[in-house]
Formats: structure tokens, C-alpha cells, sequence
């Protein structure tokens, strides 16, 4: 299964800041053998993050967008706003069960604003920015993620047919 990690920063994208959360996450999915064939930094602007999430979900090889940052509470964490109206299916589930882990570590976990969904066959997860907060939620759903992105292929009894070809355009 192929994956892209996009660096939702604005540290990040004008290189005031080095990008450990997109590398620890490219990792983390290297070795759970995903193959990450997409990383890129985008700066915390609605539009642009959206013009990226648009791209990368219609490339029929990526069966996986996630991203990371820009999910707390700042005025320019605007993550959440950027992609939500981008999702055909919004899985409430899997943001649940990564705040639940996060708060094994700490209370501020409550403050995420992560969102999952689909959009056609792609699923799309979105993490905090800080490499602890998003490395913990992608091990809370790691092995979840293969079997959503099987059901929105149609390769299980859940999934009746194959939903690649059936993504909007915004």
C-alpha cells in the first residue's frame, strides 16, 4: 500500500523549523510496510492546503494521505477547516481512538483537533504537529489502516466494489 505524508507548517515550509514529525511518520509507515511515495511542506493556508489534499487524492496510487500539523488551537491551525469539507466520509472512530492513547500520556491530547475521512478510494488521516502527538496517533490506528484501505477498495465483504474511480472534483 502507498502512502504521502504532508508537513501541514509554516516553520516548516520557510525552513525556520526542521520537518521531525513528516520523517518519524514516513518512517513509522516505511517500516510497517507502507511505501511512502509522496512527502512535501505546505504552509498553514487553508487554500494551499487543500490544493494539495486535491492532488495527492486523485493520484490513483496513493492509497493513504496522511498529514501533519496544524490540528490545535492557534489562529493559523486551520487543518481541520481545509480538509473537512474535502471528505466524501468523515470516520470518526480513528481521531477518537488516537486522542484516547494520547491521553495515557498527557491531558493536552484533549486539545487535538485531528480529524480521519475518505475521498474516493483515499483515506486521509490528520495528526498533530509535535513528533510525540503524531507518532502516537498513527501507532493508535496503524493496524487499522490497511483494512480501511481494503474496504474502500472493495477487496473485503465490506467493500461491494472497487471506489478508485469514484472521487469528486471540489
Amino acid at each position: 500500500m502507498k502512502a504521502a505524508v504532508l508537513t501541514i507548517s509554516d516553520g516548516c515550509y520557510h525552513k525556520k523549523r526542521e520537518d521531525t514529525s513528516g520523517k518519524k511518520l514516513s518512517q513509522m509507515l516505511t517500516e510497517n510496510r507502507w511505501e511512502v511515495v509522496s512527502t512535501d511542506i505546505v504552509p498553514d493556508e487553508l487554500s494551499r492546503i487543500q490544493e494539495q489534499i486535491l492532488e495527492l487524492s486523485q493520484d490513483a496510487e496513493i492509497d493513504l494521505i496522511v498529514t501533519t500539523g496544524g490540528t490545535g488551537l492557534a489562529p493559523r491551525d486551520v487543518t481541520p477547516e481545509a480538509i473537512r469539507p474535502l471528505l466524501e466520509k468523515e470516520i470518526a472512530g480513528l481521531p477518537e481512538l488516537m486522542r484516547l492513547r494520547g491521553l495515557e500520556s498527557t491531558d493536552f491530547a484533549a486539545l487535538s483537533r485531528s480529524l480521519a475521512g475518505t475521498r474516493g478510494a483515499t483515506l486521509i488521516l490528520s495528526l498533530p504537529g509535535s513528533p510525540k502527538g503524531a507518532t502516537q496517533s498513527l501507532q493508535a490506528v496503524l493496524n487499522i489502516l490497511p483494512h480501511a484501505v481494503d474496504i474502500l477498495h472493495g477487496k473485503t465483504a465490506h467493500g461491494a466494489t472497487d471506489n478508485r474511480q469514484q472521487t469528486t472534483d471540489s
